[in-house]
């Protein structure tokens, strides 16, 4: 794969301001989903309805800014020297990584035997949640490289030993993907990707084609009786290039504003695919719905154009315009995306294993309950503030 020439080498900051805008809801949906007693419209929207909020455009967000980001990642890489094999082990570490936390995040929630499990489940969920911090903190280069080895290394042998201590509702040893989690969903999205990626070297017409071809398999995975369905591993690969083209629309868009030689005032090709994810979501809602559980096409392609629109917004404002005071506020969480992603859940199970009772039934609620989820945000932005100047911060 050759160096990108005409792909900007500086940091996007609208990019940022909107992957950190993404956390921020995030966070606050996650947050707001224990509240009762709020309108459906700030909250997933069932399965079987044809229809999607805000809410469920959270997680093609991030499945989006993770494309946008893969033409500038490969292209550090290679400005920097890295030879294949480097790059090839950093990418199948960051991924199984993310896959590895998903499963344990998934199985803290449920599947589990409370009765026969050596320790209490919320104590599991704490240390399941809690390890990875250890394990993929980013060190600066004067920690102690033999503490910093005692860490990492410690918090993998406490999740082996977790596996172990799983016992499932069924009876058996050991933990089950289930439905991979958020995170072990990314993880295969983004492996899917940027192997092809790779393999057709970035190339603005093989990653169209790929996004063609990931709404073709999702739009055939979700057929009955199709031919998808006849084994176990097309049927498993199908149902992740469903969210792979979400990472393929983000490539496609950053592709689109990013590498070229003349930048224009108005970027018609990005406007005309909006226009287009629009126009095939539209296409085959008749077909299949909208729906996020189900993992529809016209949700993917909704999202996409959704986004899309947002990002030619904050490219605007912040690289032509030159407004980025505004997102300050958002930058904390854009610099420590897996670790933010991960402390409300270390929040939850520290205070589910010590009975500790954070806010007042009140605050469980309508509106108190809406209030309380944005000071929440709020608060882990703030405290992503202070674990970014001390230098706690996950990387994979």
């Amino acid at each position: 794969m050759k160096i990108k020439e005409n792909l900007y080498n500086q940091r996007i900051v609208s990019i940022d301001a909107l992957r950190g805008i993404t956390i921020f809801v995030m966070i606050f949906v996650n947050e707001l989903a224990s509240i009762k007693n709020v309108p459906q419209w700030m909250k997933h929207m069932p399965a079987d309805a044809d229809a999607m909020t805000f809410v469920d455009v959270v997680f093609p967000a991030f499945l989006f800014i993770v494309g946008m980001s893969i033409p500038f990642a490969f292209n550090a890489r290679l400005i920097k020297g890295d030879s294949t094999k480097t790059i090839w082990t950093h990418t199948l570490k960051r991924a199984l990584a993310l896959i590895i936390i998903g499963v344990f995040m998934v199985n803290a929630e449920y599947g589990y035997d409370a009765s026969k499990m050596f320790i209490a489940p919320a104590f599991w969920g704490l240390l399941a949640y809690a390890m990875p911090i250890p394990i993929w903190n980013k060190y600066s280069k004067d920690f102690p490289i033999w503490l910093k080895y005692t860490l990492q290394y410690g918090g993998m042998l406490v999740l082996a030993v977790l596996y172990f201590l799983y016992i499932q509702d069924n009876g058996e040893r050991g933990m089950t993907p289930k439905w991979w989690g958020i995170l072990g969903l990314i993880g295969w999205a983004y492996l899917f990707t940027v192997v092809y990626y790779w393999l057709v070297c970035g190339r603005l017409w093989a990653m169209i084609a790929f996004l063609v071809f990931c709404v073709a398999v999702n739009s055939l995975n979700l057929i009955e009786g199709s031919i998808i369905h006849q084994s176990f591993w097309s049927s498993f690969v199908a149902g992740h290039l469903t969210h792979a083209s979400l990472v393929s629309a983000g490539v496609v868009i950053s592709l689109l504003f990013f590498d070229k030689k003349i930048e224009t005032k108005i970027n018609w090709s990005v406007i005309g695919f909006a226009v287009l994810f629009f126009a095939v979501g539209y296409l085959l809602r008749p077909y299949f719905g909208i729906s996020k559980i189900k993992g529809t096409p016209s949700w993917t392609m909704f999202s996409a154009s959704i986004c899309t629109v947002l990002f030619y917004f904050l490219h605007w404002l912040m690289e032509i315009k030159k407004q980025t005071k505004w997102s300050e506020f958002f930058m904390p969480a854009a610099a420590n995306p897996l670790l933010i992603y991960i402390l409300p859940g270390v929040i939850y199970y520290f205070t589910l294993a010590f009975s500790i009772h954070i806010i007042p039934d009140y605050f469980r609620e309508g509106i108190p309950g809406i209030i309380w989820s944005l000071v929440f945000s709020t608060i882990m932005l703030l405290v992503m503030k202070i674990c970014n100047k001390y230098k706690i911060q996950l990387h994979l």
